[in-house]
């Protein structure tokens, strides 16, 4: 998959960009607030039509417009695929006057040039995301977590995006139903209706959740296992709200708990075991006006040598353990569609040490196509600015570098 064009309207620094991308890795670099970041962020958008930095459309209106009568951005791409020879994308955000007069931001998303849902749109741009701030998967709430799953998932299953989308509905007529009840104003005999809701999407997430997670850990354990010498062991346990039991080939059952490498639950055998558990919480549920069972209470925990990195492990660990789940992901998301995903790293290889930045940088050369954003473009390998296209990023222009690559990062004469 590779992103031929693209074009940005009133989005953040860029009041107009008209961008051709080449094949292979480019590199932007420039000082910060010049508008490197927002073209990684254009690009993310395409994919899941949401920032990877803020969950407000509006704040991503360049701020030159925002006193316009109808302020409005727009991005726009040109991408080729396995799937199309060529698909056009246009995603517009206009702040419209309703009958009430009060203005509202109104989000268009348009797949040549065909109206399309949010739905629709995923799967149509695959992306793989690093930021320094990505150290937060293994240090942070677990709803980060579980949002990194969405996010990864949502790109590759159909499936699961109608499921997670359908889940979400369900799961707020379910927690408004539950607060009618503790109030005495429904009957709990209403529940059954959304609980075959919830249990029918959950159960389609909780599958996908677990099969992305144990192939994820097999990819990750390799990369670690280079990563470290071999001296340490990754691993990646998900922890679902309840615990799915699989068959055994015998007429006993044991519990999996967390990741089970060996057996995959199909929705399926999950659905009586969620409706269960639902059952085993309702009395709970009522009095505390919300649901307390399923996947939006799911979580993951990464170890290494069988300590938890969110409470054990160092700095330095969690960040090769991020290298590692990232260059994973990469890789499944290659063996799942057929095609390099488009690779997005912002100020990343600053953070790193020299071993583990030529690792990252050899392997970034996998990718179709690759975009890398840095302050200091010095601190990259030869061989990687050698087939790098490079770019200066400054206020918002974007002209190819005339610094030869073994003086680039230098000092201007």
């Amino acid at each position: 998959m590779r992103l031929h064009h693209l074009s940005l309207t009133n989005f953040r620094n860029y009041t107009r960009l008209e961008l051709a991308l080449p094949d292979g890795p480019v590199l932007l670099h420039g000082p910060n607030a010049q508008g490197k970041t927002s073209v990684l962020e254009a690009i993310y958008y395409l994919a899941t039509s949401r920032s990877p930095w803020t969950s407000s459309d509006r704040q991503l209106l360049n701020w030159q417009v925002l006193d316009d009568p109808m302020p409005y951005f727009k991005i726009s791409a040109e991408v080729d695929s396995q799937r199309r020879p060529l698909t056009r994308i246009d995603i517009t955000l206009i702040k419209e006057m309703g009958e009430d007069g009060i203005g509202r931001f109104k989000k268009d998303i348009r797949v040549n040039g065909l109206r399309r849902r949010t739905l629709d749109l995923l799967g149509e741009v695959n992306v793989v995301m690093f930021l320094p701030q990505d150290l937060s998967i293994i240090e942070g709430e677990p709803k980060l977590r579980r949002r990194y799953l969405n996010v990864a998932l949502s790109q590759t299953d159909s499936a699961y995006v109608h499921a997670l989308h359908n889940y979400d509905k369900a799961l707020e007529q379910r927690n408004a139903l539950l607060r009618r009840i503790s109030s005495r104003k429904a009957s709990p005999d209403e529940l059954v209706y959304w609980d075959n809701e919830l249990v029918a999407a959950g159960s389609v997430l909780i599958a996908g959740r677990q099969h992305f997670l144990r192939d994820l850990e097999g990819l990750a354990q390799q990369i670690h296992a280079e990563l470290t010498g071999g001296v340490e062991v990754l691993t990646i346990q998900y922890q679902p709200s309840f615990a799915p039991k699989a068959k055994s080939s015998g007429q006993l059952s044991f519990e999996v708990r967390g990741l089970d490498l060996h057996r995959q639950l199909d929705p399926q055998e999950i659905e009586p075991q969620f409706r269960a558990a639902l059952a085993d919480q309702q009395r709970e549920e009522i009095a505390r006006g919300i649901t307390l069972v399923g996947p939006q209470r799911d979580d993951l925990r990464f170890s290494v040598n069988d300590h938890d990195l969110g409470d054990y492990g160092s700095r330095g660990q969690a960040r090769t353990a991020v290298i590692a789940i990232k260059l994973a992901e990469l890789s499944w998301m290659h063996t799942v569609t057929g095609e390099w995903p488009i690779l997005l790293l912002d100020e990343l290889i600053a953070e790193l040490d020299q071993e583990r930045r030529t690792y990252l940088l050899d392997r970034v050369g996998n990718a179709t196509q690759s975009i890398l954003t840095t302050t200091e473009p010095d601190i990259f390998t030869r061989t990687f600015l050698d087939k790098a296209a490079v770019w200066s990023v400054q206020s918002g222009q974007i002209e190819p570098d005339s610094i030869e690559p073994e003086n680039i990062g230098k000092p201007k004469e």
